[in-house]
């Protein structure tokens, strides 16, 4: 009966997958997932949850593919502008638990869950810990998803119409004459995700299967080694269906009805965000010398697919927006698993302090 539900999860899943990509959504495999898991977790027809041991590889796989693109000769060309930089994405992530903190005041919202629904940046990757950092992974779900799609949709317009951009440019990428067979590259893979999870736990990292082959890889990248190593590209559209079910097989009416409660003020602050980020884009903007155009792309809250598609068909500083956004995103993976850390330890000695005071 199992095998029969997973059977029927995966078809389905997979069909709504090539729609959604056919009409170009981004991570189409991801929100299919996700939604079709909501309903068939509602619908009870369903699995109960992901195996522990797929969830832990979705997140390894993630977080292998973003510490490889890290490499010394993108972040050198930051050059004098890499504190302006680091000093943005602090910013970021400074708003965005601040944010995180305004949600949880909501009685509903754990102060880890708040935060986690909040931080910009790696969405998927949140999710996938959510549960694992103490976060209702249904809220950071909704709320994570609900910035990205608030991202890619007013991107566009926001370039087409404040800043006169022609988006009709787009240069075709060179192949990498250098790129390794795939099959090495699932191998590189599999062993970063082993050996970082490995160490993650020697550690005692929180998160283990996201912070430690997100180690491993980085490390890897910035060594140069091995040479013009890629991950297969059908491996992280899977991922993503996997951190989906995760996500959305945990849905029930309850919880639906929580986040329905939740939704005006989460959107809300979800605005606030991207409207302070643009800010923080115009300071980088100024501080940095570069375009407004670039500063804007470079501080966007998410969406780097989208961003970086974006930036290359205006003709803005691909590479200055790729690092500025790769550092958000790499602060924030590893940020947010310490702070929820703290945030948990912190409610947990709540209960031992209460009757002390009465």
């Amino acid at each position: 009966m199992s095998a029969t539900r997973w059977v029927a999860l995966t078809a389905v899943s997979v069909a709504g997958w090539f729609a959604l990509d056919a009409v170009g959504l981004t991570a189409p495999s991801l929100f299919a997932a996700l939604v079709v898991a909501v309903v068939f977790a509602l619908t009870g027809l369903g699995p109960r949850a992901v195996p522990r041991a797929g969830s832990m590889a979705a997140q390894g796989t993630l977080a292998v593919t973003i510490g490889l693109m890290v490499d010394v000769e993108t972040l050198s060309t930051l050059g004098d502008n890499w504190f302006p930089a680091v000093a943005i994405g602090i910013a970021t992530l400074v708003v965005s638990a601040g944010c995180g903190a305004l949600l949880a005041l909501n009685k509903d919202v754990t102060a880890a869950t708040g935060m986690l629904a909040l931080i910009a940046g790696g969405a998927t990757g949140l999710v996938a810990t959510a549960r694992e950092l103490g976060g209702d992974e249904r809220v950071v779900a909704v709320v994570q998803y609900l910035r990205v799609a608030l991202v890619v949709v007013t991107m566009p317009l926001v370039v087409t119409f404040v800043f006169h951009a022609d988006t009709h440019s787009v240069a075709a990428a060179a192949p990498d004459e250098n790129a390794l067979p795939w099959w090495v590259g699932l191998l590189f893979l599999l062993g970063a995700v082993l050996v970082g999870i490995a160490v993650g736990r020697l550690a005692r990292l929180p998160a283990p299967a996201t912070l430690g082959p997100l180690m491993v890889s980085g490390a890897c990248a910035l060594l140069g080694w091995p040479v013009g190593i890629e991950v297969p590209m059908i491996v992280l559209p899977l991922a993503f269906l996997v951190i989906g079910w995760q996500a959305g097989l945990a849905f029930t009416m309850s919880s639906l009805r929580l986040i329905g409660r939740l939704f005006p003020y989460a959107f809300a602050l979800v605005l606030g965000i991207g409207v302070i980020c643009a800010l923080l884009g115009w300071a980088l903007s100024a501080w940095t010398g570069t375009s407004l155009l670039t500063g804007y792309l470079a501080t966007t809250p998410g969406g780097l697919a989208a961003v970086l598609a974006v930036s290359a068909s205006t003709g803005s500083d691909v590479t200055f927006v790729a690092c500025v956004q790769l550092i958000r995103l790499v602060s924030m993976l590893v940020a947010a698993p310490l702070i929820a850390q703290l945030l948990m330890r912190r409610a947990a000695r709540r209960p031992a302090e209460d009757p002390v005071s009465v």
